[in-house]
């Protein structure tokens, strides 16, 4: 287990509960293809799979996030705003080491004060680590929705903006695919295999036509489905790559606007003005995501977390894809654990994906508690 004091564990939880949180303990046993469909890659090839009875598809719970919400959804009577704290073990596939990994956290959801619930989120786990002993850790920042504005201010395709937005927090892969567009190679450029000539096939096809080649390939190889993803949905990727690679070039002032922005560090303190500074340097339209930013800045200094103290870095985003805006992971000072104590963030589309009516704003973090103890021990 975690190796850490199991008072101090409990209380952490009473923090959470004198914050507003309700104690939750959702099913290990979850529905694998709501994870298959919601969270990264990352996760899906780190999932225990297994089966039920009745033939449905299983995994063992491999985060929190998403079984509070669906805990929340089918409550009887739940309403909003509601706020979630929980203790138990995940479960990924690790190279090394049990994959069982005991996590504390708490969600928020349905609070429209945006930038107050992330302050509030932020500094409750600040405190919980308090209580473990761990003082003056070092705190990062992200903000998707900077990143998402940027591109929409941009000169691009459809199909390019959504890859690199999905890309968002996989550093090496988004920094692979803004070379291409201007005009670099890449590892799968250069294979030039036969992966590559069935979409240049696919390239400029009739997209019912190019769906049914796709589909009957697969049905041939006796495949329904891969990744959670269906003959259909399959299709739409092929699709998606062959437009990826036939518009691959040609666009070096987006990606120089790019690079630069991802290039951007800064404190908090300093990144309001590094930040409107990139905006007036390459003529983009910022003002409403960097005044968000702003306010949150102003609530987590009012909590008594100076901006100063914080690390803005422009290309951190979370590896999860149900992550929207606002991220932050915490991170032990001055220790060789690797990996964040604290990892959280926005995630303000995952409820309405899971079944919920009307858009649900969400916000959560989770702790790692074997890093935690870890840094304690250190």
């Amino acid at each position: 287990m975690s190796g850490l004091d199991t008072a101090k564990i409990e209380a952490v939880l009473e923090l959470f509960k004198a914050a507003g949180h309700t104690h939750v303990s959702p099913p290990i046993l979850q529905p694998a293809d709501v994870f298959l469909d919601l969270t990264g890659e990352d996760i899906r090839r780190r999932l225990f799979l297994t089966s039920g009875t009745d033939g449905a598809d299983l995994c063992l719970r491999p985060d929190f996030t998403i079984p509070v919400c669906r805990h929340h959804l089918a409550a009887a009577g739940a309403k909003l705003p509601a706020a979630y704290c929980y203790s138990g073990p995940v479960f990924r596939q690790r190279p090394d080491g049990l994959g069982e990994i005991p996590q504390l956290g708490a969600e928020s959801l349905g609070r429209a004060d945006t930038a107050e619930a992330d302050a509030d989120l932020l500094a409750l786990s600040v405190k919980a680590l308090e209580v473990f002993g761990l003082n003056d850790c070092l705190i990062r920042i992200g903000d998707e929705t900077i990143f998402a504005a940027i591109l929409e201010g941009l000169d691009l395709p459809t199909v390019w903006r959504r890859r690199l937005r999905d890309l968002f927090g996989e550093t090496d892969r988004l920094n692979a695919a803004i070379g291409r567009m201007a005009g670099g190679a890449s590892s799968d450029d250069d294979s030039r295999d036969v992966r590559l000539g069935f979409l240049s096939a696919l390239e400029g096809a009739d997209p019912e036509a190019a769906h049914a080649v796709v589909e009957d390939l697969l049905s041939i190889a006796g495949i329904s489905a891969v990744g959670g993803r269906t003959p259909s949905e399959i299709a739409d990727r092929f699709l998606e790559q062959a437009a990826l690679a036939s518009g691959a070039r040609g666009h070096d002032k987006a990606a120089e606007t790019l690079s630069a922005y991802l290039s951007l560090k800064a404190d908090g303190a300093a990144a309001p003005k590094a930040l409107r500074d990139f905006s007036t340097e390459f003529g983009l339209g910022l003002d409403t995501p960097l005044a968000a930013f702003e306010q949150r800045l102003a609530a987590l200094d009012a909590r008594g977390i100076d901006p100063s103290r914080l690390s803005f870095t422009a290309e951190f985003g979370r590896r999860l894809d149900y992550y929207s805006g606002f991220v932050f992971e915490i991170h032990a000072a001055g220790t060789q654990v690797e990996g964040p104590l604290v990892g959280g963030g926005r995630y303000d589309k995952l409820v309405t994906l899971l079944g919920a009516r009307d858009d649900v704003p969400a916000i959560g973090f989770s702790m790692w508690q074997d890093r935690i103890a870890a840094s304690v021990d250190a």
